[in-house]
């Protein structure tokens, strides 16, 4: 089975529990809270690790999670060592997060520019994407000085490169597709 039907198997049983419960907000942080301990190296290699026993990394996980997660949260962790699926946990907590954020009608955008942008534009970046995708809108911020001016904007599956880079390119590449004549 591939890596995106276990991790959305998982995160849908996991939502639709948490839904039933009136957890979905406390388990919406939890899983944050998981996306960032399986980041830390150290996990990463006792979660990828054949010689350690599930009991063990089960053990590990819960003391790590401690009394910060919901029980509900746990009872998955240990599900998925049981099941040998720990390395999808990453996968796991995105999925569920992505999910959660759906159903809260929450759209996922990022602005790439070359210079960080000041909160008036970035709120009418925001008031943008709402009106057009009538959404409530998650803005993310990158800084990449390498797009040399203008922006670059991704809600959901939409692209846009209005960058100065991106422009260079396509006169670069009209410019080579010209025969030069003397």
């Amino acid at each position: 089975m591939n890596e995106s039907k276990i991790s959305v198997r998982y995160s849908r049983a996991l939502f639709t529990s948490a839904l039933d419960k009136k957890l979905l907000d406390k388990v919406y942080q939890d899983m944050i809270f998981i996306m960032e301990i399986c980041k830390l190296p150290e996990m990463k290699e006792v979660l990828a690790s054949p010689i350690i026993l599930p009991s063990k990394k089960e053990d590990i996980l819960h003391k790590v999670s401690g009394n910060n997660v919901q029980k509900i949260t746990l009872s998955l962790l240990s599900m998925v060592v049981r099941n040998g699926r720990e390395n999808h946990l990453p996968a796991i907590a995105r999925e569920f997060i992505r999910q959660t954020k759906e159903y809260n009608g929450i759209t996922e955008s990022v602005l790439t520019t070359a210079v960080k942008v000041n909160e008036q534009i970035r709120n009418q970046v925001k008031d943008l994407i709402a009106g057009y995708f009538r959404t409530n809108v998650e803005l993310r911020e990158v800084v990449d000085s390498d797009i040399i001016g203008g922006f670059i904007l991704r809600v959901e599956d939409s692209y846009l490169d209005a960058s100065i880079r991106n422009k260079l390119r396509k006169i670069e590449k009209e410019l080579k597709g010209r025969t030069l004549s003397a």
